[in-house]
């Protein structure tokens, strides 16, 4: 791993964890394309540098973060069910299901949901966090669960959750970003004590710089992605997104029937 993968990584993860795209998908491509090996750094990196994008979003909606309590109640409750899975499945379900194809099929899968989930949840009426009940995030938390399955995209499991629970395109990706924040700091810190256990000194010079670097990369790109993703969310809708990942999906059994080797680290 050198600096151009950390810069292109990180910009994917930027752009990729919050859109309803899957960045596990993205990732499988440029890793590949890149020849970079799954060697236990590049792994950690790759969910460390979640960390500089989780910030962009405390920045964003700083002031929501700063509210009331029951702010943080709520994403505690919609965490529950992720922490649940993550404990006592996430290792059993990764061993059966974390293969390229599967993310290529998740992708499609999603794709074509995400053409018509407009038109399915189109009677919203919860248009701001303030008006979600505890039932409604914990059902949404649950949603959220079905990104353990690898190309689902945390993002778009939570968004269309949120959707599902009437609320509008705009309030369900904002309470997607704000449960990603628990959700996304708990699995970094699982991901370093983990690598911990195995590596001491805990990092090289190299490693420390190449964490920083894609952090900052990630955490700027993230906050225009945020931005840019909502606005065109409230003008066009996620048709475009539908259409993308099935392409993205296309593109990765391409590269498996070309004789490609991917691998999800």
């Amino acid at each position: 791993m050198n600096l151009i993968h950390v810069i292109v990584l990180a910009i994917i993860e930027g752009i990729t964890e919050f859109l309803p795209v899957s960045s596990t998908g993205h990732m499988v491509i440029a890793s590949s394309l890149m020849g970079i090996g799954t060697d236990d750094f590049v792994k950690l990196f790759e969910v460390v540098i979640q960390l500089g994008a989780i910030l962009s979003v405390v920045i964003l909606y700083f002031k929501r973060f700063f509210r009331s309590l029951d702010f943080y109640f709520k994403l505690v409750v919609g965490v529950i069910p992720a922490v649940i899975v993550g404990v006592l499945l996430k290792k059993h379900i990764d061993k059966l299901l974390e293969s390229p194809l599967v993310v290529a099929f998740s992708l499609l899968i999603g794709g074509v949901i995400l053409l018509f989930v407009d038109k399915w949840f189109n009677k919203s009426t919860v248009k701001e966090e303030t008006q979600i009940s505890y039932a409604t995030a914990l059902k949404v938390g649950v949603f959220q669960c079905l990104a353990v399955i690898p190309g689902v995209s945390r993002s778009a499991a939570t968004i269309v959750g949120g959707m599902s629970q009437k609320l509008t395109r705009t309030a369900a990706a904002e309470f997607s970003f704000f449960l990603a924040v628990p959700t996304m700091l708990g699995a970094t810190l699982k991901e370093i004590w983990d690598f911990h256990k195995d590596h001491t000194p805990l990092f090289t010079g190299d490693q420390v710089k190449f964490l920083i670097i894609g952090n900052i990369i990630a955490f700027i790109v993230a906050m225009l992605a945020i931005k840019s993703f909502i606005t065109f969310l409230e003008r066009k809708g996620f048709r475009l997104f539908g259409w993308y990942r099935i392409i993205v999906g296309i593109v990765i059994i391409g590269l498996i029937l070309s004789g490609h080797q991917l691998q999800i680290n």
